[in-house]
């Protein structure tokens, strides 16, 4: 039959209401299905020179500009009991194109990149505490802008902080682009927990709950975590050593955020030629509308690490 004018009229205004009242609903829906964790990786770069030569920590994804943001330590003995980091942009060729120091931060498992206008706004953990064996964890969550070359310390201008559960400690985030949420590692309690809240409603201040579940047992070394959608996505594991030969011990774990259950456990082997090869971070990306669920490996000798970053793309 031919389409109306009134017909025109009722799609435009069923579109605009959807759109008012349903923005995360529709987001949701959109990032329907998990990734198969069994299925092949890709490759998206490989032993890529940072800014500073330490090890990859955790990287997020500027889908809006094409770019990658990494954060590691910084170069120097004393950065991982003050919580001094390096965060280097690169090119998704991985090209450097920029840094910023960030001290008194924390220890990078996790940061989030928001794409705002033709900048990108960063989401990291601060205020960093030191844990009295050589390390220091972030308790609040930070904003703020990157701009190239600049350094910050927990107590500049540029930032907004977060606080968004009283008392908790090693504080960090991811950002789901699929649903623009803001998924929080921390510690409640000495229980790490995951914590899923709508992005905009963080910087408005007015953030609820909309998942709280726990981090399931049976995990290895904590490395790092994303989210897509209504599922979570889990890395651990250590570096080759003589007691973790190849091809390791780095697992992926896909956990439901609705109820806490643990989906799906597998093995990696993305880039097991690697040397050292120590698993660090987890990210989203978007590709001509498609999801890529990415995780980060560090390699190289001490001193002169390089990062690569493997995908899988296989929804069920």
């Amino acid at each position: 039959m031919p389409v109306t004018r009134r017909d025109l009229l009722k799609v435009g205004a069923g579109a605009a209401a959807a759109a008012l009242a349903g923005t995360e609903t529709a987001a949701a829906a959109s990032a329907a299905g998990r990734f198969d964790l069994a299925a092949p990786a890709g490759q998206l770069i490989w032993k890529k020179a940072l800014y500073d030569e330490t090890v990859l920590q955790s990287f997020a994804f500027d889908n809006a500009h094409g770019h990658i943001y990494l954060a590691q330590l910084k170069n120097g003995s004393g950065s991982a009991a003050a919580g001094d980091l390096c965060v280097t942009k690169l090119s998704l060729a991985g090209s450097v194109l920029g840094h910023m120091y960030l001290k008194g931060f924390g220890h990078g498992v996790q940061i989030g990149v928001e794409p705002s206008g033709s900048s990108a706004y960063l989401w990291t953990e601060t205020d960093a505490v030191g844990d009295g064996a050589g390390n220091a964890w972030g308790r609040r969550l930070a904003r703020f802008k990157f701009v190239n070359g600049q350094t910050l310390t927990p107590s500049s201008a540029a930032l907004t902080k977060y606080t968004l559960i009283s008392g908790a400690t090693s504080t960090t985030c991811a950002i789901d682009p699929s649903t623009n949420r803001l998924i929080m590692r921390c510690r409640v309690g000495g229980q790490a927990r995951f914590v899923a809240y709508s992005l905009a409603a963080v910087k408005a201040g007015t953030a609820k709950k909309l998942y709280d579940v726990a981090q399931p047992s049976g995990l290895g070394v904590f490395q790092g975590y994303t989210a897509y959608g209504n599922y979570l996505y889990l890395l651990d594991g250590t570096a080759y050593s003589g007691s973790n030969p190849a091809p390791g011990n780095t697992y992926l774990t896909c956990v439901d955020l609705r109820t806490g259950a643990k989906v799906q456990r597998s093995l990696s082997q993305a880039g097991k030629s690697l040397d050292y090869r120590e698993p660090e971070g987890m990210a989203i990306q978007i590709v001509s509308g498609r999801p890529r669920l990415c995780l980060g490996l560090a390699s190289g000798a001490a001193g002169a690490r390089k990062a690569s970053i493997f995908y899988k793309s296989t929804l069920i």
